[in-house]
């Protein structure tokens, strides 16, 4: 049987792998437009801030390792058209611009996802990037490691967004502006009590300067150069500019296939990783999740999900019927001197579905006061208010904070209860925690 995979990343590599392990038997082929395979875009800031020194850290496997496993991987070819009746594709070699077909009978798409670029007057100016791609932090790095480079412009708010801050921050002696169209950071994955306290910790260095509720509108130059932003409420001197206001599925060459998007291109697909169109899969950036709280299909792009289903995929390519129970959205950000992490929904998701739910948000001590390290952590949870059953949270602090939303994860999984939580018998060493954990106190503080 032939199998081609369309995308060398995460979920597309997942996918290969876990099919030749399985099926010995399958023709598997991978067309992967850049040159680059099984890679992580989510070291690319912190490649970029110089946490560490070569790029080539951030590839999971060389291209040259699988081929020598007996993969047929093409790179530098771009698939630009699917005959899903024939089963055919139409690829170009991008090396030496030659278009020819290759037939399927089973088809994964895993062409992730390109960075949305904002409709801003004269964008198209040296120093101005965005980063998605691995060629993006090659050569951003190059450019912010110059001395002279000073004031750092950041568009977007988002994940990527505040992960550049970081970043930017870390080169040392970089004048850092943030600049956000919402009233808030990360608005779509944290609620109010928490992004205020990221905002405040923003704020609190000097170097930082937080923007929100504003309108990029014109890029100024001097000699092809980003020289300044200018937005609704002011003009800002920019050396560099990093763009980072979300990524949009790369699907456009399926419009005419007849497959079912969403309205922003992610491929529907369901638990076993199929389309709407027979014999065709797909997984990571460019399609959707099921959401398990939620209920529905989703589009939310993370390396987690990606390799998760592209596993799943993998495992029906290779002749098993293996399902995908659904995402909780979890996911974590290091913000300055905090680490915060969420888990489920929401309560601004928890609204929009109607719910009948309650939510508590305690602030506490992450350890006990005698070993050195206490800090405060914050912690948010959204509960059933008839079942009590958890559904989603919320945690902010500084050591051990993140970690303890694998404990929410887990808890949502399980369908347990707050008051479940409440007694959970979780670790206590005076390094790590108090005898009643910042979880338990939360559990025991729901009403």
């Amino acid at each position: 049987m032939k199998v081609i995979i369309i995308g060398g990343v995460a979920a597309g590599m997942s996918a290969a792998a876990k099919a030749s392990r399985l099926n010995k038997d399958l023709e598997i082929t991978i067309y992967e437009k850049t040159n680059i395979v099984s890679w992580g875009a989510c070291g690319l800031p912190y490649y970029v801030g110089d946490f560490f020194e070569k790029p080539d850290n951030m590839i999971a496997r060389p291209v040259e390792k699988f081929i020598e496993s007996g993969m047929d991987i093409r790179i530098n070819h771009e698939v630009i058209g699917i005959n899903s009746i024939e089963k055919t594709l139409t690829i170009k070699n991008l090396d030496n611009n030659a278009i020819f077909q290759d037939k399927f009978d089973k088809l994964m798409i895993a062409t992730g996802a390109h960075a949305i670029i904002p409709p801003i007057k004269n964008i198209k100016l040296e120093n101005v990037s965005t980063l998605k791609e691995y060629t993006d932090g090659i050569s951003l790095k190059n450019i912010v490691m110059q001395e002279e480079i000073q004031n750092i412009v950041i568009i977007g708010a988002g994940y990527i967004g505040i992960e550049a801050i970081e970043a930017m921050h870390h080169l040392k002696k970089k004048n850092i502006r943030v600049i956000q169209l919402t009233p808030r950071i990360l608005p779509d994955s944290f609620d109010k009590e928490i992004t205020d306290i990221m905002e405040e910790e923003l704020r609190s260095h000097k170097n930082v300067k937080l923007h929100l509720e504003e309108t990029v509108l014109e890029f100024t130059d001097k000699n092809g150069k980003i020289s300044s932003v200018i937005t609704n409420k002011g003009e800002y001197p920019a050396d560099v500019v990093i763009i980072a206001t979300g990524v949009r599925p790369n699907t456009q060459f399926l419009k005419e296939t007849g497959i079912e998007m969403l309205p922003n291109g992610a491929l529907i697909i369901d638990k076993h990783g199929k389309t709407t169109l027979p014999d065709i899969y797909s997984a990571g950036d460019c399609a959707t999740v099921f959401h398990s709280i939620k209920n529905e299909n989703v589009y939310i792009p993370l390396a987690t999900t990606a390799n998760k289903i592209g596993r799943i995929v993998g495992e029906n390519l290779g002749g098993l019927n293996t399902s995908f129970n659904g995402t909780l959205a979890s996911a974590a950000v290091k913000v300055m001197n905090l680490e915060a992490g969420r888990t489920g929904i929401s309560e601004e998701e928890a609204i929009k579905m109607k719910l009948d739910y309650k939510t508590l948000f305690i602030k506490d001590k992450n350890q006990t006061n005698y070993y050195p390290g206490q800090s405060d952590i914050w912690v948010k949870i959204i509960y059933n208010s008839l079942t009590r059953v958890i559904l989603g949270g919320q945690i902010i602090g500084k050591k051990g904070a993140v970690l303890r939303v694998d404990v929410l994860a887990t808890a949502i999984h399980a369908k347990m209860t707050v008051d479940e939580l409440g007694m959970l018998d979780l670790c206590y060493s005076p390094p790590f925690a108090r005898t009643w954990d910042v979880l338990n106190i939360a559990g025991n503080a729901a009403k």
